[in-house]
């Protein structure tokens, strides 16, 4: 695998994390509460929206792209021995 795409490869997975762990936090039953949906909008809390989201996103996009990294790079280091013998 070139190291193109080895880079394009992380840069997709990272984005697909990220798209997945929004969705997955914007599903949950505690933050449809914190928004509005409980009991006659009780415990309705908009501060996650800038507190706990962007944390959410960060946090998705980070952990895929560091395990892809854990993974091209002993990849890429073997190659690159091989092709030094």
């Amino acid at each position: 695998m070139t190291r193109d795409a080895m880079t394009c490869g992380g840069c997709l997975l990272s984005a697909a994390g990220a798209t997945a762990a929004t969705l997955w936090w914007g599903t949950s039953g505690r933050t449809q509460r914190h928004l509005g949906n409980g009991f006659e909008g009780e415990g309705t809390d908009y501060g996650v929206l800038w507190t706990e989201l962007p944390l959410v996103a960060v946090a998705g996009a980070v952990l895929p792209a560091l395990a892809w990294g854990l993974v091209a790079y002993p990849l890429s280091r073997r190659r690159r021995s091989e092709r030094h013998r």
